[in-house]
Order: structure tokens, then C-alpha cells, then sequence
């Protein structure tokens, strides 16, 4: 409880630990004051003794309040006091070194603390030196206080390295626990994204080309008096109407868990059904295939399928004065060639208000390793062209 208190009260913590450096270096500074003389070897004091040395000593101990947002400034403060203790001279100094040593390798880094003590002991022993041999100072005072503030600053460094380090640690693990949070999050958000456009890809290929067929269905039923020339349009509606509610169904079907992933859609070739539903709409449809039909890949044989619907579905829906629809299937060794060209007066590029049309398609044939280009016809119209490679579709057979 005590530690949790001083992590929530650091202001509290640097009080005390100012308090208790002052008190460690001012018991020395007083008591050793009448034997001052001993010390020096010329037996004369010093300027730095006496008050001066205590206000140096009291301003050293007091910077410890800031030490945690000013560590570099606190240790050169520390490196003073003990300059003061050595001119003075006193036989041992307070524990400020160790202490901003300690503070330097927390709250900077190892790095900065070693250079630190480093240079301070060197300007140190080079001050000993001076003063010892010219005899301003006892040798065996000057070189007992420099072992003490080097113990004091290899004992904070220490202890500062092993806290600072496992401190970074902790931090380290803390931020790297955030960053995978974040990822996890917008790998969540990407799957959700990327599920929500193929499913509405599909619901589109399907309802687009079924509510097409449906409407020119149901325009012929109603401009027409003879009952018994509409009822077989009625009956193409129905049958469509069937038809895409049972694939509406088995497309749902996607969102079922793994462990029954198996009852999820299966690819079917609709070219045939798309061409004749283009056809039972009014529209003079053809279909014509070419070359050897490998085994195809559920994934290129969907891809195939979707191509054809588009194609004719934008050319039911957006062609103007359009009556004639080509579909051109072409089997080669090395790819899928698909062609939907219809004879009605050029349009812009067709994409639907949802944005799902040509703009899915493309995307689902990208997503087979294929290509699809639309644009105007070579005579009149409108022309869709896709290419998917089989190169792989070979290799695993």
C-alpha cells in the first residue's frame, strides 16, 4: 500500500527525498567543522567552508523537488555539492550524487547516466588531484571523499539502470499492447468492410439482373390485350422472380459459421439462363461459345457468370433503343475471353446508383486475377470485355 501510495503522490516522494539528502548532508558539514583544520594541509581553511558550502548544499537538496522533469539539471546541481565537498573539504559527502545519478538512468536513459557519472568523477578526481598535490588538501581526506561519491554514484546508477530499464520495459509492452489494439480494430473494421461489399455485390448481381427481367417482362404483359400471349411473360415473371429469391437465399447463405460453411452457394453457370431471360424479355439475345471449356474453378466460373448478368443487365436497363445482345464466350489455352456487346446508341459508362455495377464487376474479376474494360462498341453500342487468365487453373490440374 505504501508503494501504491508514493506512485499516486510523487510530489510527496521527492519532498521526503529532499529532506533526507539535506539531513545526510548537513550532519557531516556540521559536525566536522571544528576539525576542519586537520583536513588542510597547509592548515588554513578554505573560502568555500563555512556558510558558503551550506547554502550550496541546501540549494542541491532542494532541486531534488524537480528531479523527476529536470534530471540533467539536478545531477550537474549534484556534481557542484560535491565539488563543495571537496573543497571544503569534508571527509565524505551527502548522497545528492547517487541520487541524481539514479534519477539520470530512470528518467533519461543508461546511456546518458554512464557519460554522466563518468565525466563528473573524472572532473572530480582531476580536482583531488590538483588539490593534493600542491597540499591544499590531505591526500587521504581527498581521496576518501572521491571513493565515497564514486560508491554513491555507482550504487544510484545501478539501481537507476535496473528501475529505468524495467520501467521502459513496462512501457514498451504498454504501448505496443495499444498499438495492437488499434491494428485488431481496424483489421476488424477492414473484414467488416470487405464482407459487407461482397455480399452486396452479390445481392446486386442478383437483384439488378432479375428486377430488369422482371420489369421488361411485366411492360411486355402490360402492353399486351391477348391473355393468352401474356400469360407465358406472367410465367417468366414468376419463374424469375423464383429463381432470384432462391439465390437471394443461398447467398445469405455466406453468412453462415464455418462449421456449416459447407451449405453456403455454390458457383452455377447462368450464362445460359441470362441470354434466355435477355431473350424472354424481347430483346434478340445470342450466345455463342468457342474453344475446348476447361475445368474451371468455382471462382472463375462465378467471375464468368457475373460477367455475362452485368453485361447483359446494363445493356437491358441503359442502352437506348437497343435490340439486339451478343454474348461471346471464348475458351482459350491460357485465359477466359468474355465479350457483351449490344447494337443500341452510345452511353456513358453504366454503373448504377449504388455503385455496385461495373464498378463490383471489376472487382470480381480482379479478385479471379483477370481484367474487364467497358466502353463504346466498334460500330454502334456499348461493349464489356473481360479477360481471366487460366495459367493457374493449368497448373493445379
Amino acid at each position: 500500500m505504501l508503494r501504491q501510495f508514493w506512485a499516486r503522490h510523487p510530489v510527496f516522494a521527492d519532498i521526503l527525498t529532499a529532506l533526507i539528502c539535506l539531513a545526510f548532508s548537513l550532519v557531516p558539514a556540521t559536525s566536522y567543522e571544528d576539525r576542519i583544520d586537520e583536513a588542510v594541509g597547509l592548515g588554513q581553511r578554505w573560502p568555500a567552508t563555512g556558510p558558503f558550502v551550506m547554502v550550496i548544499i541546501v540549494l542541491g537538496c532542494a532541486s531534488l523537488l524537480v528531479r523527476r522533469r529536470y534530471p540533467t539539471v539536478v545531477f550537474v546541481g549534484a556534481v557542484i555539492v560535491s565539488l563543495a565537498y571537496l573543497l571544503a573539504p569534508l571527509p565524505t559527502g551527502g548522497p545528492m550524487l547517487g541520487i541524481a545519478a539514479y534519477t539520470l538512468a530512470v528518467h533519461r536513459s543508461v546511456r546518458a547516466c554512464l557519460i554522466g557519472v563518468g565525466a563528473a568523477l573524472g572532473v572530480m578526481a582531476s580536482v583531488v588531484a590538483v588539490l593534493a598535490f600542491t597540499g591544499g588538501i590531505s591526500p587521504a581526506i581527498a581521496w576518501n571523499s572521491l571513493v565515497s561519491e564514486a560508491l554513491a554514484a555507482l550504487i544510484g546508477s545501478l539501481i537507476g539502470a535496473n528501475v529505468g530499464n524495467r520501467h521502459r520495459y513496462v512501457a514498451a509492452l504498454i504501448d505496443r499492447s495499444r498499438q495492437l489494439v488499434v491494428e485488431r480494430d481496424q483489421q476488424t473494421r477492414l473484414a467488416a468492410a470487405a464482407e459487407r461489399d461482397r455480399i452486396a455485390r452479390e445481392l446486386h448481381d442478383i437483384v439488378a439482373h432479375s428486377l430488369t427481367v422482371m420489369v421488361a417482362l411485366a411492360e411486355g404483359v402490360a402492353a399486351s390485350n391477348d391473355i393468352d400471349r401474356a400469360r407465358p411473360g406472367a410465367t417468366a415473371i414468376a419463374s424469375t422472380g423464383r429463381e432470384a429469391l432462391r439465390d437471394m437465399r443461398a447467398t445469405l447463405g455466406i453468412l453462415r459459421e464455418d462449421d456449416i460453411a459447407p451449405l453456403a452457394p455454390l458457383a452455377r453457370d447462368t450464362t445460359v439462363a441470362t441470354v434466355d431471360s435477355a431473350r424472354a424479355a424481347g430483346f434478340d439475345a445470342t450466345l455463342t461459345v468457342s474453344g475446348d471449356r476447361p475445368q474451371l474453378s468455382s471462382a472463375v466460373q462465378l467471375a464468368i457468370s457475373r460477367i455475362v448478368q452485368e453485361g447483359v443487365t446494363n445493356a437491358m436497363r441503359h442502352a437506348r433503343h437497343a435490340e439486339r445482345i451478343d454474348v461471346r464466350v471464348a475458351y482459350r489455352p491460357d485465359a477466359v475471353e468474355v465479350d457483351i456487346v449490344d447494337d443500341g446508341e452510345p452511353v456513358v459508362p453504366t454503373l448504377s446508383p449504388s455503385g455496385y455495377g461495373l464498378r463490383g464487376l471489376r472487382e470480381r474479376v480482379i479478385l479471379a486475377g483477370g481484367s474487364v474494360t467497358a466502353g463504346a462498341g466498334p460500330g454502334r453500342g456499348w461493349r464489356v470485355h473481360a479477360r481471366i487468365p487460366l495459367e493457374q487453373e493449368n497448373h493445379d490440374r
